[in-house]
């Protein structure tokens, strides 16, 4: 297939995702869920679990294997430039005193589903249409563990933003503790492949790698990025040279944690964060977000929708239970322990609540993981499709969730404040 034939499928590929994301994301507003919710189904909907089982001719002329490189490549790109506005919106200052919740929270996030997605692993290994033969035990235990693991971390931050509380104390704890819980369960992945490939110098790179990163990044590049923001103040715009230097610098961030297995959205994340506050952060938001959320975001969830076959899933009665159980670990090991630990460092019962609601959201990062596990051949395509089932239920029961743990306390808010000192 020559070039031009490739940017003639892309294109095409491009006009259908759009459509396919803009349908399914005004119908999940309409049933009350986020729009990032119908972004994802609508990878699923383009995939072969849909069209491709409805139409698999259709499904293949429009997607062949041949060219699902190049949407891969252009969804990363846009993974990478949404992680850096997340980053470039994230509110540091705002954990201030919750600092050490959101570390018990983040630590209870990783520790109790790590465990429970573990010793689930050891159960599950020895069916070879789960865990390829190649698959030793610790491996699997602890891609498993991180899977389980994992908040969505892109998603919980685009949920947060649609239900307006991403600047907020809950949400800025909630997103520092899953950007933490993140790292770990990227390392803990970095672990796994190191295994496969026989070399534990990987992994240990991937820890000294992140630590350096951002270490530089926040100790030496943030102060040296001033003369950005002052420039910009001075001209009242941030201009092509500083535009294009910090797109440089997000491009080698994103190479240079990909590079050490740790992947390129951690440090376009915190090259985000280490962004000037003022002027350079709301001129990048401004530039960049339209593009990046309508079009290059969504690329994403429609190439992990293209990897994803829950048919494999349905024709197997067995494979539902497995399901079921993998659902249950998940929101227990995750909300659940989330939830108790925000309650123990002092976060009232709603708060806390929600906090383990938020945290229990997969989706994008998830997909992330998965994918890999795939591609490395840690996991058979019977479990990916599982763990996708999952990933999509536990993000769809979020902002339900979430919605009425708030809308509930504020009603007995508004009630009490009727009722007055003297009301029943």
């Amino acid at each position: 297939m020559s070039n031009a034939e490739f940017s003639q499928y892309f294109f095409l590929q491009a006009a259908v995702i759009l459509v396919a994301v803009g349908a399914m994301g005004r119908l999940a507003q309409k049933l009350g869920q986020p729009v990032v919710i119908g972004e994802m189904v609508a990878g699923i909907v383009l995939g072969p679990s849909v069209l491709g089982w409805l139409f698999p001719e259709t499904q293949a002329r429009l997607f062949p294997q041949a060219t699902i490189g190049v949407v891969y490549v252009i969804s990363q790109v846009g993974l990478v430039l949404y992680m850096f506005l997340v980053g470039v919106e994230f509110q540091i200052g705002l954990i201030g005193d919750r600092m050490g919740r959101a570390a018990a929270v983040s630590l209870a996030g990783i520790l109790a589903p790590f465990v429970l997605g573990g010793g689930l692993a050891l159960l599950l290994l020895d069916d070879l249409s789960l865990f390829p033969a190649s698959v030793g035990r610790w491996e699997a235990m602890l891609f498993m563990g991180a899977a389980i693991s994992i908040t969505a971390f892109p998603v919980l931050a685009r949920i947060l933003q649609e239900l307006g509380i991403d600047k907020t104390p809950l949400g800025t704890v909630t997103l520092g503790a899953a950007a933490v819980n993140d790292v770990v369960a990227w390392c803990l992945l970095a672990i796994v492949l190191a295994s496969f490939s026989g070399d534990t110098r990987v992994a240990l790179w991937a820890f000294a790698g992140a630590l350096v990163y951002v270490l530089v990044v926040l100790g030496v590049l943030r102060p040296a990025l001033r003369w950005v923001e002052r420039r910009a103040k001075r001209n009242n715009d941030l201009g092509a040279l500083a535009m294009t230097l910090l797109i440089m610098l997000l491009m080698l961030g994103a190479y240079f944690t990909d590079r050490i297995g740790i992947h390129a959205v951690f440090g376009a994340f915190v090259l985000g964060v280490a962004m000037p506050r003022g002027i350079v952060t709301r001129e990048l938001e401004r530039r960049l977000s339209s593009l990046v959320r309508t079009f290059l975001l969504p690329l994403f969830f429609v190439y992990s929708g293209l990897n994803t076959q829950l048919g494999l899933v349905a024709l197997k009665p067995s494979l539902w239970a497995i399901l079921l159980v993998v659902l249950l670990v998940a929101i227990v090991g995750k909300g659940v322990a989330c939830g108790l630990a925000a309650f123990w460092r002092g976060e009232p019962k709603h708060r806390a609540l929600a906090i383990g609601t938020l945290m229990n959201a997969r989706g994008l990062t998830e997909l992330i993981i998965l994918n890999i596990g795939l591609e490395r051949g840690v996991i058979a395509p019977a479990l990916f499709a599982i763990m996708v089932a999952m990933a999509l239920v536990t993000t769809l029961m979020t902002t339900p969730l979430f919605r009425f743990i708030w809308h509930r306390r504020q009603r007995m808010l508004s009630a009490a404040s009727v009722a007055g000192p003297g009301g029943s």
